[in-house]
């Protein structure tokens, strides 16, 4: 930007010292200044107003200039043809007819003067001058007559174009309109410059999301001068970066250079070549200009290595809209399959009416006028005019008969590209604001009149204000309007390529960019629809550093390597990657779990400890059976109650402790079965108050044998301790304090049905909630206290005589008890899913069995197996 602006004030010294304002009086006319090397190809049509042309059509080949004498007129004589465009200038001839016929502006008609820019930059300040200056006389700043009404200049494609033409015209605040490439101006100018494009930061936000919609995280991108590579760098890598989008290169086009410095350029495009073919990124972008086709098929053509994989050459190339394809007759031969897939972006448009029949029309022999249609047929039809002819050696003769339809698309393309699509809006505006002007009421309230009309034609810059208010639809029904920047106000089409074996090639409309639309939604394109590179079968290139994480598998990064380069680890227990690629895994709905190969989700199973599987079978087996064998036993003290063995131990105790063991086994068939909301309430509590009751049965009779045996001795006071009422008051309060213990906890928090969905991967487990833990560890630790009383109570009265008490029995039962819960703790917790509650059952029926055994199975063997034991004379013995 400051480099354009110290040339700006450079020219403007050069003009006020070289080019004064000419002041002739008697006969300015024959006034003379040294002409300049005249502008060969014009295209001039006279009309009350003009519209001045500058359109890049001819390619001259010759050497630097190297100012160190004045430039040959012979480099005329050096050119090629652009023909595609031609295009743009039957474009702008179009739109000068379309509105001198529909009399958008009445009594007033529109000229047009179009001339093509040659090699040399003062080329741009010549016609920008001439445009000013009286026709066919090069005097700048003097108008000898006012034939010459020039209202406004287009300009373009080129930047360097846009650019040389604002640095002298602005100057003069004249009107001007810029197509086919957005240039940076410095911030005084663009009052004076609108632009036929939008601001340049929507089309790299297009390109984005453009590679964000195929997935594309590693590109290559190519600039057409280095100035635009690093402002791409400074400005627009970032904004990339922040989206996970990496470039593998970022190189810019290797400048024309001449004499000796041109093996210094073929080889600047040999090593870019290699950067490109070599290269893993598959989306490479085109940032360049409309001759930017030119360089890149030589580059491709001429350099062609076989030690270059082919995978490595299919590229999808994506071109900005200032790019076009663009030929000379030379290059017709070359190949364009590489093309073949590419995405190409193009300011929105919309086929005109009439456009067609307009060209058809053209006819060398007719347009006398048009210094371009003669060079354009010969190139354009491989032929050449008769009058042309010298040596008589031409193949083929015009004849202008010749019908542009024929012509292949690498040729010509007959179908209005965005570029002259752009100019026909262009010459639509400077129409428009014209006709605003006209009708607009002066500050007084007057209409503009004949005289303030002339007025303007020596100052067109008054036709600013109502060119930037200028807002329109054209013939196609788009509207046309321009930003508070001057910029075009429009979104952009994406054509993709397909290339035929004739050379030719067909663009097809994939999708659109609308820049107003929300984030989400400013992309809108056809996956389905896409032609890419034959090499990819139809299938949408992966254009990546590195080989798709799998499925199962989640990036990594790796430490000195682009963001987009990256490793894959397997997904961690508990986790998923269905896609590939993915940043990181994640886990499952809550109600499934993931496959083996961790690519998927399973339906969890609905698992419970049920009566239908052998584990539930023989847990309610064995409680059925223990209880039974309870109950025996039950039945064999009642039935030998009157036993001495019997009598000995309180009847009414072991009665009790041997109801309470009973139920014990049976309330284990409580946690079996689906979980409901009885079962939750009743299994612990049951658990609970039986097991108080036992354990208070057990601390009883421990607690009234050593007070029986303490009240033997004279003068005891313990005495009236012993009897019926010590049994039932401890039986009571144990079982009062844990009854009062659960209804609390029924009260506060009862336990209720849940479902663990973590603790075993591909089950839910239906279980109950314990609802308050607090409660729950209260209960146990109850019980812990009542089994740790009896086992003190029970060790202690251990050594009283084994004739008279069964102290021994009960310490080591309440060991075998202990044992068992001890042990139930790790094992609970090292335990999943319905196996918890197995290790839970399996502990309630291992303590009581363990009570049941070692109190009372010794009993059972004296009073069924060995009577002679039973009785008095064998328990007073000692």
């Amino acid at each position: 930007m400051t480099t354009y602006y110290s040339e700006l004030v450079i020219f403007r010294t050069l003009v006020l010292l070289f080019f004064p304002t000419v002041m002739c009086i008697s006969s300015p006319c024959t006034c003379k200044l040294s002409s300049p090397l005249p502008i060969v190809h014009k295209y001039y049509q006279s009309g009350d107003l003009i519209i001045a042309a500058i359109i890049y059509q001819v390619l001259f080949l010759t050497n630097e200039i190297t100012f160190q004498s004045l430039p040959s007129s012979e480099i005329l004589d050096q050119y090629l043809f652009i023909t595609h465009n031609y295009q743009h200038t039957l474009a702008l001839a179009f739109a000068i007819k379309e509105i001198n016929e529909n009399g958008l502006l009445p009594n007033i008609s529109l000229g047009f003067h179009i001339a093509t820019d040659y090699p040399v930059e003062s080329t741009i300040y010549h016609l920008a001058m001439e445009f000013l200056s009286t026709k066919d006389k090069f005097i700048p700043n003097y108008k000898c007559n006012d034939e010459t009404n020039t209202v406004a200049v287009i300009g373009g494609p080129r930047i360097i174009t846009c650019v040389n033409m604002a640095i002298t015209l602005c100057n003069y605040k004249f009107p001007q309109i810029t197509y086919g490439s957005a240039p940076l101006m410095n911030i005084e100018t663009p009052m004076f410059v609108k632009w036929m494009f939008p601001d340049e930061n929507h089309q790299f936000n297009a390109i984005l999301h453009l590679l964000l919609h195929f997935g594309w995280t590693w590109a290559g991108l190519v600039s057409r001068y280095e100035e635009d590579r690093d402002r791409f760098i400074q400005k627009r890598l970032s904004m990339f970066s922040e989206r996970g989008i990496c470039f593998d290169f970022i190189e810019c086009l290797p400048q024309m250079k001449y004499g000796n410095e041109a093996a210094e350029m073929i080889e600047n495009v040999e090593n870019l070549y290699k950067i490109i073919m070599k290269s893993t990124a598959i989306a490479v972008i085109l940032s360049a200009e409309i001759i930017g086709m030119l360089p890149l098929r030589l580059m491709i053509y001429l350099f062609n290595y076989d030690n270059i994989p082919k995978e490595r050459k299919a590229k999808v190339w994506i071109m900005t809209a200032q790019m076009e394809f663009t030929s000379i007759r030379m290059q017709r031969q070359l190949p364009i399959d590489f093309l073949h897939g590419a995405l190409a972006f193009a300011i929105h448009s919309k086929e005109l009416t009439g456009f067609q029949q307009f060209m058809q029309m053209r006819n060398p022999n007719l347009e006398k006028n048009d210094g371009f249609i003669r060079d354009f047929w010969k190139d354009a039809f491989e032929c050449s005019f008769s009058s042309d002819i010298t040596d008589g050696n031409a193949e083929r003769i015009c004849t202008g008969e010749e019908k542009l339809e024929i012509l292949s698309s690498s040729v010509f393309e007959t179908t209005m590209n965005g570029h002259s699509y752009s100019i026909y809006n262009a010459i639509y505006a400077v129409a428009h604001a014209l006709k605003y002007m006209r009708s607009s009421k002066l500050k007084e309230g007057r209409k503009m009149d004949e005289r303030r009309w002339k007025l303007f034609l020596q100052s067109p810059w008054q036709l600013h204000h109502f060119l930037q208010q200028v807002s329109f639809n054209n013939s196609a029904g788009q509207q046309v309007s321009f930003g508070p920047n001057g910029e075009l106000e429009t979104g952009f089409d994406i054509f993709n390529w397909v290339t035929f074996p004739n050379k030719s090639f067909l663009k097809v409309q994939l999708g659109k960019i609308d820049s107003t639309a929300p984030s989400d939604k400013l992309l809108t394109i056809s996956k389905k629809e896409a032609i890419w590179p034959l090499i990819f079968n139809q299938t949408i290139p992966l254009s990546i550093c590195n080989k798709e994480c799998p499925l199962g598998h989640s990036k990594i990064k790796v430490e000195g390597k682009l963001s987009c380069c990256y490793d894959c680890k397997p997904c961690p227990e508990g986790k998923i990657a269905d896609q590939l690629d993915l940043e990181d895994c994640f886990p499952c709905p809550e109600n499934q779990y993931p496959n083996k190969d961790k690519d998927g989700c399973l339906p969890k199973r609905i698992v419970y400890l049920t009566y239908q599987e052998p584990l539930g079978i023989s847990l309610a087996v064995i409680a059925v059976s223990f209880s039974v064998i309870s109950a025996m036993v039950l039945w064999i003290f009642i039935k030998y109650q009157d036993t001495p063995i019997v009598k000995a131990n309180n009847r009414k105790l072991t009665y009790s402790l041997l109801i309470a063991l009973f139920l014990s086994f049976l309330c284990t068939l409580l946690f079996i079965g689906q979980p409901d909301k009885v079962k939750c309430l009743l299994r612990q509590t049951t658990f609970g108050i039986i097991f108080s009751v036992a354990l208070s049965c057990i601390l009883g009779k421990t607690i009234i044998v050593v007070l029986a045996f303490m009240a033997t001795k004279p003068s005891s006071k313990v005495r009236k301790w012993v009897g019926k009422k010590m049994a039932t008051t401890i039986i009571l309060t144990c079982f009062l304090a844990q009854f009062n213990i659960c209804i609390v906890w029924l009260a506060i928090s009862p336990p209720f049905p849940d479902s663990d969905m973590h603790s075993v991967a591909a089950e839910i487990v239906l279980q109950c909630n314990e609802g308050s833990t607090t409660m729950f560890y209260t209960l146990l630790s109850f019980l812990g206290f009542l089994t740790t009383a009896s086992f003190t109570v029970a060790f202690l009265a251990r050594n009283l005589p084994d004739s008279f008490n069964e102290a021994k029995f009960i310490t080591f039962s309440i060991l075998v008890f202990c044992s068992v819960w001890v042990s139930f703790v790790p094992t609970y917790l090292s335990t999943k899913g319905k196996y918890m509650v197995a290790v839970e059952i399996f502990s309630i029926l291992a303590s009581a069995t363990g009570l049941l055994s070692c109190i009372f199975f010794p009993k059972c063997y004296i009073i069924i197996l060995r009577p002679d034991l039973n009785q008095k004379k064998q328990l007073m013995k000692k």
